[in-house]
């Protein structure tokens, strides 16, 4: 069984064939990341895409969605509850399946990260 790698923090990478319609995994990808967008550090008012803090995001054949994502610093207070956030956020689009959800470390979270939204909200330009 093949997966699609979905990448949406960065220009889609070269996806391998998938076994859902392309129209579903672009619904599911856009619905991900609305529903990554309501997710907030309780001591940062963005939220954790916008800061750049989701890595990747993978779409598997059987709808399991798994997320690479990191912390703005490893002794963050909400490292326990942030990726449970992201699990419960996601796990709430229509379709998908099982969501599993990694906090990496390597590349280390830089502010270069954060988008322009991100940016105008905490002032940092």
């Amino acid at each position: 069984m093949s997966e699609t790698d979905t990448d949406i923090t960065q220009a889609p990478a070269a996806a391998t064939a998938s076994s859902l319609p392309p129209e579903e995994t672009e619904r599911l990808g856009s619905e991900i990341v609305a529903a990554l967008k309501t997710v907030y550090d309780p001591e940062i008012p963005a939220d954790i895409y916008e800061l750049g803090l989701i890595y990747k995001v993978d779409i598997k054949d059987d709808r399991t969605v798994e997320i690479d994502m990191t912390l703005t610093t490893p002794n963050c207070p909400a490292a326990e509850e942030l990726p449970t956030m992201v699990e419960n956020a996601v796990a709430s689009v229509a379709g998908i399946g099982v969501v599993r959800v990694s906090v990496i470390w390597d590349p280390p979270w830089t502010p270069d990260r954060m988008s322009d939204e991100a940016r105008l909200v905490l002032n940092m330009w």
